[in-house]
Order: C-alpha cells, then sequence, then structure tokens
C-alpha cells in the first residue's frame, strides 16, 4: 500500500467516520489470525465504499474478491430494499470466518457469497449491475474489466483497488502484476465507453462510470 506520513494517516482516520462494531471486530480478526491482513479495505475505504453505494442505490452489487467481507459489508449499505450483493472469492478456506462476520453485521439475507474462479462465474449472472468492486488477483483486472463492464447499466460505477501498487505503476522493470495493473488503467483511460478518475484514496482506486 502507498505510505503516507503517520501525521496524515492519523488525521485522515480522526476525521472519517468510524466503522461500524461489526467491522471494527472483523479487522481486529483478519489482522491477528489472516496472512497480509493489511488486503482488507478498513476504515477509510470502508466509509468510501459505503457512501458510494449508498449514493449509487444500487438494485444489484458486485464484489469482486471477498476476501474477509468488509468491503461485501461495506458495499451492502446501500442497497435498495430487496437488492443483493454477489460475493465471489477461490479461497474456501475464509468461508467460516466471511459468513460468521456477515451474520454478525446483519447482511447475510442481502448478501450472497460464491466461491470459486470469478472468471467463470461472472458469465453466469443474469441481473443488471449497478455498483462493481474490484479487488482480485491483478493480473486479470483487464478480464474483469471486460466480463462486467457489458452487464453494467448505464450510470453504473466500476471501483478497482490497488491501481497505485504502492507506487510500482511508475517504477522501472514493473512485474507481471505491475504490468497487469497499468494495461488495465490504459484500457480504462482509452475506452470510449466509459468516464474515470483515478484516486490516491489507499492504494489506489480506479472510479468508472458508464457513459
Amino acid at each position: 500500500m502507498l505510505e503516507f506520513p503517520p501525521e496524515i494517516e492519523k488525521y485522515v482516520k480522526e476525521h472519517t467516520k468510524a466503522s461500524s462494531k461489526a467491522l471494527q471486530e472483523l479487522e481486529r480478526e483478519t489482522y491477528a489470525r489472516i496472512y497480509m491482513p493489511q488486503m482488507t479495505s478498513g476504515q477509510v475505504q470502508g466509509q468510501f465504499l459505503k457512501m458510494i453505494s449508498q449514493l449509487v442505490k444500487p438494485k444489484y452489487v458486485l464484489d469482486i474478491g471477498t476476501f474477509t467481507g468488509y468491503s461485501a459489508i461495506c458495499l451492502s449499505e446501500g442497497l435498495q430494499e430487496g437488492g443483493t450483493l454477489f460475493t465471489m472469492d477461490v479461497n474456501a478456506e475464509l468461508e467460516s470466518m466471511v459468513r460468521a462476520h456477515l451474520e454478525k453485521a446483519g447482511v447475510t439475507q442481502k448478501v450472497k457469497y460464491l466461491i470459486g474462479n470469478a472468471v467463470e462465474m461472472i458469465p453466469k449472472l443474469d441481473v443488471v449491475l449497478d455498483l462493481v468492486f474490484i479487488d482480485a488477483d491483478k493480473e486479470n483486472y483487464s478480464r474483469y474489466y471486460d466480463l462486467v463492464i457489458d452487464k453494467l447499466r448505464s450510470g453504473g460505477i466500476i471501483l478497482a483497488d490497488n491501481v497505485l501498487w504502492s507506487g510500482k505503476v511508475v517504477e522501472s522493470n514493473p512485474d507481471a502484476e505491475t504490468r497487469a495493473l497499468i494495461e488495465f488503467s490504459d484500457k480504462v483511460q482509452a475506452d470510449e465507453r466509459v468516464d474515470n478518475a483515478m484516486l490516491t484514496i489507499r492504494d489506489g482506486v480506479m472510479m468508472i462510470r458508464k457513459k
């Protein structure tokens, strides 16, 4: 992740609404038990995801990359009555933890947790998406984008995480993951079907609106 001066990080957190108790508990358990806990969204990005969802008021949300469920819980906050969030992850080992925290957050009835390869599962979704969050394996970002763009309604939003990749995107000799992220961002920038803005939230978020 991008590193800001500690006093700036502290100031930002102090001026962002606190996470719910359910999310605070989830974050604590993630850092206590899970490898690479920094992959969880956390307070600032979580509040951003929640507010975007509340602004969009989606009927259908797709969360690609569940991890321990933080982003899914945040994105479910803005769902319409009867709306559904689909969250996908390839890692079945975290299932019991994710389901327990979805239950604690009170969102089980509106979240469909799908375990498997998102590249294979996305084409099977027979819904028009309003909001998509991409935060999974970086080398497949462009594939995920291609799979969801035609399922997204006009005016719908895609958010893609980690697009700055700790600043590696501007370094020479990028590795495979970094090259994939650069190619994804270049693809979005050149796509006349969308408007986009790259934001310096956390590790970089590409915000995309379908025209």
